[in-house]
């Protein structure tokens, strides 16, 4: 099955949301393989961690957003990020390793073809979408560089440029905006790196060219443009729990048992659906992931 980098297809050849939304009803109509044949492009890339719900509408994902550098309402990103420039981009990735490597995102794609999954990503606000991400697992990434004994966290860093990205010129947080993970969350294979949506290039006002998604975890853990990745042996800062650390913890594990401060979290409003639903732990992926944290007191390590 042939998978395609950002780039590679024309905007005339991109199946339609509509098609790509009732790709399952239509090869069971038409038969398995016999459309995998005619209509290569509707053969999806499986994987276990697929999602069974629908998608979120492209529309919606791309159009209500939390991204702060580029404004503080939802509408903002997609009003501002229109002009933001992806490439050329490099990636660094270096600190407890033996083998750091600087990467062009172009190089970086090739290297990790893109597999289409369907993650399951919320966010604080207590809404939630249904992301047909594209992208590569990080774990291979990183074992690319060779961690030492001494790799115990994953820092994430952001691009920092307020000439482009408007928001930066504010003190609504501290910027660059920085993330993290325990070296093992990171390793897991649910933990991937984004470079598309929709099978299209990612927008730009998702977190073009290269985001995280860690879909057990809530959206801001998700961090957008990323420029670095560093392995080091202590945790690492991170911007909303710098911002509020009593409200944002590190880990930041979707659980319905732990309510925000300000908010319930024990259920949450699906884009696009008039009533909430109850929030699952973990985001629905506690039989992936919980194991990661046997033994962890989840109220304490919020």
């Amino acid at each position: 099955m042939r998978r395609f980098r950002p780039g590679d297809v024309a905007a005339s050849e991109i199946t339609p949301e509509s098609v790509y939304l009732n790709r399952r009803d239509f090869l069971k109509a038409m038969g398995i393989v016999a459309a995998a044949a005619a209509f290569p492009r509707l053969a999806l890339a499986k994987s276990p961690f697929d999602a069974a719900d629908a998608p979120t509408p492209f529309e919606d994902i791309t159009h209500y957003n939390n991204y702060y550098e580029f404004g503080t309402d939802k509408t903002d990103p997609a009003a501002n990020a229109g002009a933001f420039k992806t490439r050329p981009w490099t990636v660094v990735i270096d600190g407890e390793c033996r083998k750091p490597k600087t990467y062009g995102i172009d190089d970086l794609i090739k290297l990790y073809p893109p597999e289409e999954r369907i993650y399951r990503h919320r966010c604080v606000e207590a809404w939630s979408m249904v992301m047909p991400w594209t992208g590569f697992p990080l774990g291979p990434v990183l074992k690319r560089v060779e961690p030492t004994a001494k790799a115990k966290y994953v820092a994430f860093t952001s691009l920092l440029d307020p000439k482009q990205m408007p928001g930066q010129g504010t003190s609504v947080l501290e910027w660059p905006y920085v993330e993290g993970l325990r070296i093992d969350e990171a390793m897991h294979p649910l933990a991937f790196l984004v470079t598309g949506l929709y099978g299209k290039p990612l927008p730009n006002q998702d977190g073009a060219p290269l985001r995280l998604a860690v879909p057990w975890k809530y959206g801001f853990k998700s961090i957008k443009a990323i420029v670095h990745i560093k392995l080091v042996e202590k945790q690492p800062p991170t911007t909303w729990n710098v911002a509020a650390p009593n409200e944002y913890g590190f880990y930041s594990n979707v659980n319905p048992d732990v309510d925000h401060p300000r908010w319930s979290q024990a259920k949450e409003r699906r884009i696009g659906e008039l009533f909430k639903r109850a929030t699952l732990p973990f985001n629905g992926y506690a039989e992936q992931v919980a194991g990661l944290y046997k033994g962890m007191d989840l109220r304490a390590n919020f």
